[in-house]
């Protein structure tokens, strides 16, 4: 528990989104900034749509989530048109209320101290939720870390709508008791701009101070891994049979999902020029953005002519068994076992999968999108780059790393002693240690280790 020397009083947060649960960008840090909370000794609850926390500390609402049957309804009618009618009107109302009187539930069960909305102010998928939220900050005056992640005007198909009165009063809300967060300079510059917010930059971070266990050539790295996480464990040591890539053969991870930003096309034109004997791995399904561009990888890969497995179906958050009984592994798992991962994404609000990369001591090839070029790249990272196309040098670098060793492990080790500097938790600690103190005028015992 968070015990204020001042007030003399223990602390709780809650966490509030559409969904806690699985692998999305948004569930992976909420679980990180949770466990820097914990560290300075707050106790962490959560209300979604979905959730894969404990029972003890969640509050499950089905409205909350962005795929209800009403939220989707309501979705529909105000996006890609500029009249709603009252109807729908009528319709955001009544789910507004059911999902605020919850969100006063939420707060009055766990005696919650500080809200921490996360991308619930941010994207408009569940726009009664934000809606709710915001008014429940604007009736209490809670305390408030908004954490955004992606904002509506970063994503072409929110911007034609029919409730521009609600994102601008929610989306995010202007309010003196929200501390808002964002995760790369270019939203902390719009958003200053559009709404005169001036936000906090926290980038998306790993435990950089505790290394990962590798095994093979990645123990001459001169990491200090003793007390790290990975898969050097004797249930991942058969990923490479489970994903079908022989000794011989380069296992290349596309380490996303299945969508049209991911430019996933970049990665099997880089695998064919190669030339050399390669399987791609693509970790990850399409998700709720439809199967249309997945069918575009598929046609593609055949081809040119390179092997491409979707793994999606062994590949989860836990280890387990499938219907069928095959072993389920976590991304995790995968990493390691990687000769090279493939990132070449047109747009990210950060980058997960470029610090996993790093975090795993994998060479990575990454393609130049905008928080990249801006927010990443200045810090010094060595990669293979490619800036909007494969080009001969790609090929040539690429095909260079893979071949040296001494070249590999001295690069992935200046990434990994980069990242710890910018990107651990101590980072995250010190912004999140301030912005509490802001935000609720108390100073806490506990610690970042």
């Amino acid at each position: 528990m968070a015990y204020c020397s001042f007030c003399r009083r223990n602390h709780n947060v809650g966490f509030i989104s559409t969904r806690f649960a699985g692998t999305d960008g948004v569930s992976l840090e909420t679980a990180k900034w949770a466990d820097v909370f914990e560290r300075v000794g707050f106790s962490c609850y959560y209300f979604a749509g979905e959730l894969d926390r404990p029972a003890e500390c969640s509050y499950l609402l089905k409205e909350a989530h962005f795929q209800h049957p009403d939220i989707n309804e309501v979705f529909q009618k105000c996006f890609g048109t500029r009249v709603r009618g009252r109807v729908v009107t009528q319709k955001i109302n009544a789910l507004k209320r059911k999902l605020k009187d919850h969100i006063y539930r939420f707060i009055e069960k766990f005696e919650i101290d500080l809200l921490v909305p996360e991308n619930a102010l941010t994207i408009p998928l569940n726009l009664p939720l934000g809606i709710a939220l915001t008014e429940v900050i604007s009736e209490t005056g809670m305390p408030t870390i908004a954490h955004h992640h992606d904002f509506f005007w970063e994503r072409q198909h929110f911007l034609n709508n029919a409730v521009w009165e609600y994102l601008n009063m929610a989306f995010p809300p202007h309010l003196p008791t929200i501390q808002h967060v964002v995760i790369n300079s270019s939203a902390d510059n719009q958003l200053s701009l559009r709404t005169g917010i001036s936000p906090t930059i926290i980038p998306n971070v790993m435990d950089f101070e505790n290394p990962p266990s590798m095994p093979g050539e990645l123990e001459s790295c001169g990491l200090d891994s003793q007390n790290g996480v990975g898969a050097a464990d004797d249930y991942a040591s058969d990923v490479r049979q489970a994903l079908g890539v022989a000794e011989d053969v380069l296992l290349i991870l596309q380490p996303t999902r299945v969508v049209k930003r991911k430019g996933i096309e970049h990665a099997i034109e880089l695998v064919h020029r190669l030339g050399m004997k390669a399987k791609l791995i693509i970790s990850h399904a399409s998700g709720d953005e439809g199967y249309d561009y997945e069918r575009r990888v598929r046609e593609y890969s055949k081809l040119m002519k390179v092997d491409t497995y979707f793994v999606s179906s062994i590949i989860n958050e836990e280890r387990g068994l499938t219907e069928g009984g095959r072993k389920i592994y976590k991304l995790e798992d995968v990493y390691p076992h990687a000769d090279l991962v493939t990132y070449p994404s047109t747009f990210e609000g950060f980058g997960n999968a470029f610090l996993e990369a790093i975090y795993f001591c994998r060479p990575i090839v990454v393609n130049t999108y905008s928080i990249y070029t801006m927010d990443i790249k200045p810090k010094g990272f060595s990669v293979i780059e490619m800036d909007g196309y494969v080009s001969n040098e790609t090929v040539n670098r690429t095909r260079k790393v893979l071949t040296d060793s001494e070249l590999r492990i001295k690069m992935v080790k200046h990434n990994f002693e980069t990242a710890q500097k910018y990107y651990s938790y101590s980072v995250l600690h010190n912004k999140l240690k301030n912005l509490i103190s802001d935000c609720t005028g108390c100073q806490l015992t506990g610690s970042n280790q």
